[in-house]
């Protein structure tokens, strides 16, 4: 760990500990190694949103935009595409990265080969919010190929490992994309959508959220992790003035198995997950670190509490 992490982990321990001795103890971190991880844990997802905050405030190349460069990333397109003022792009260029992900080893091939359309012209969201059957279309003429019938692998990250290609299935890539696409409702646009959560909750950013995060039930295969990374991922890059007020433990595994491990030691605690979101909201009160970071370190943390794995989506 270095240095400047190792003097933020001595704080965030000393405000745990805190917390532990005069708010409420935290039985999963009696362990001082399991506090440790947990703490590496939480410095590690406090970093990654760093980091996006850093690519945001630098110079960014071209080609990052660009589906027919080797080069292509679509969260440094977003922030371009975002600081040219076309937000409807990097809107939708935020959605991409989340429906596809990076795989560990290909890389972004699988959004860059589609959005990019093999080379062709481009999905951009004009053209894909326009006629999304033409997608449709398209896809199932593509399909073999970007299933690796060239021999180039393409394949989902792995918080999307169960979607599809399918461009006929329910679920399947071509259903996504359309139902997003009916989310927005064209010709509405993506900041408008922003501005009528407004009017309907006001300018609370974590209300924002809440309410965005609700009305997304209406895309495919957008559970509740896909929604949180979303939303999150729109507010860390600065496209909308948003943030989580909680974690949605209700909905979540991962997060929820970490919080009951924090709180009562294992996970099958008695603890209800309406409970649990009021107790991560008396930690935040503490660690002052956000809801995004503490659900990401505790779903990281449950997978192996007393050594230390650093896990990428």
């Amino acid at each position: 760990m270095r240095p400047k992490d190792q003097a933020r982990g001595k704080l965030l321990e000393a405000k745990l500990l805190n917390f532990d001795a005069k708010v409420r103890p935290l039985l999963g971190i009696k362990d001082p190694a399991a506090r440790a991880v947990l703490l590496e844990q939480i410095i590690e997802s406090i970093r990654r949103i760093e980091f996006v905050h850093f690519i945001g405030s630098n110079p960014i190349e071209a080609g990052r935009a660009d589906p027919h460069s080797s080069i292509f990333d679509p969260i440094r397109a977003a922030i371009l595409k975002m600081r040219s003022g076309d937000y409807d792009e990097a809107y939708w260029l935020i959605f991409l990265f989340v429906h596809f992900g990076k795989h560990e080893k290909d890389g972004w091939r699988l959004v860059r080969d589609i959005y990019g359309a093999f080379g062709g012209n481009p999905w951009t969201w004009a053209r894909m919010s326009a006629n999304p059957g033409a997608f449709q279309q398209w896809l199932q003429q593509n399909e073999g190929r970007l299933k690796g019938g060239d021999g180039v692998s393409r394949r989902f990250g792995n918080h999307r490992k169960y979607e599809t290609l399918s461009s006929s299935s329910a679920n399947g890539t071509a259903a996504v994309i359309a139902s997003y696409v009916a989310w927005i409702g064209p010709p509405n646009t993506h900041k408008r959508k922003i501005q009528d959560a407004h009017k309907e909750v006001g300018q609370n950013p974590r209300e924002v959220f809440d309410y965005l995060y609700k009305s997304m039930n209406s895309v495919r295969r957008f559970g509740r992790l896909a929604k949180f990374d979303y939303l999150t991922m729109l507010g860390k890059i600065g496209l909308a003035p948003i943030e989580p007020g909680s974690a949605y433990l209700k909905e979540a595994t991962g997060p929820l198995d970490g919080a009951r491990l924090l709180v009562t030691v294992g996970t099958s605690g008695n603890a209800t997950a309406a409970q649990l979101e009021s107790i991560l909201l008396e930690i935040d009160a503490h660690l002052n670190v956000g809801m995004q970071v503490l659900e990401d370190a505790l779903c990281n943390w449950q997978k192996s509490p007393t050594k230390f794995v650093s896990f990428r989506g």
